[in-house]
């Protein structure tokens, strides 16, 4: 089965421990962002690992190399499961941070971001050549990843059907905005719902208010869980699933 993480956006750890009450248990990941990590640091990670909740440090580091490879050994010695950095800090700084991680004897995996889901083409700050080729950049990004020992990527799941087209081979990705069907896009701009992100391949589906601000948080993500069993079994038989590898 394709991986779940939930994004634990709030303002305290008070109220990441009650989220993670009403989600309830489950082998979904907490996704620890800048906004809790920032007010909680490294206790947001340790009190849900305390809690049996696998960990999602969503930290899209991006500094020299040497800094990079500092933090994520700390995040590594944390214990928390998955650790973001950002594409743009380029081959060497992804390594810096797998290397941290070994070199703190840690089990974590590296995830790096591309383009944020927040951001299409058009809205590209400057400095990025028009016509910009958003798959083939992307495309990139995802064999420098793998070449300095990344897990995989983070991207749009509507984004994965055209970086296969150019990197055929089986990928891991990250796909945040994720919704499940009907839902509303928010301030995404780049999405898809849980059943299109597991036909098309992803390795773990990213939501945040869709589950969160719910009114049983543990409803609704039993609700993502079916669709995306359901779209995986519909995959399955039709053998139309994309060529990311599960995840277990």
């Amino acid at each position: 089965m394709t991986r779940i993480a939930i994004a634990f956006d709030v303002q305290t750890l008070d109220e990441a421990l009650v989220l993670d009450r009403r989600l309830g248990e489950g082998p979904e990941y907490a996704k620890i962002g800048l906004q809790l990590f920032t007010a909680a640091g490294p206790e947001a990670v340790r009190a849900l690992k305390e809690r049996g909740r696998r960990t999602f440090l969503d930290l899209k580091l991006h500094d020299i190399p040497n800094t990079v490879k500092g933090a994520a050994a700390e995040a590594a010695r944390l214990g928390t499961d998955l650790l973001t950095v950002h594409a743009a800090g380029g081959e060497a700084m992804v390594r810096a941070a797998v290397d941290g991680i070994r070199g703190a004897h840690g089990a974590t995996e590296v995830v790096v971001v591309t383009l944020l889901t927040s951001l299409d083409p058009a809205a590209l700050p400057p400095g990025f050549a028009k016509p910009f080729d958003l798959h083939h950049v992307q495309a990139q990004w995802l064999a420098m990843s793998e070449r300095a020992g990344a897990k995989g990527i983070v991207c749009s799941a509507s984004d994965l059907a055209g970086i296969r087209k150019l990197h055929a081979e089986p990928f891991f990705a990250v796909t945040p905005g994720i919704r499940p069907a009907g839902v509303a896009a928010d301030d995404q701009k780049r999405i898809a719902t849980v059943a299109e992100a597991v036909r098309l391949g992803a390795g773990m589906l990213v939501l945040g208010r869709a589950v969160t601000a719910a009114v049983n948080p543990a409803a609704a993500l039993e609700a993502v869980r079916r669709e995306a069993r359901q779209a995986a079994g519909s995959a399955k038989h039709s053998g139309t699933r994309g060529a990311s590898p599960s995840a277990g």
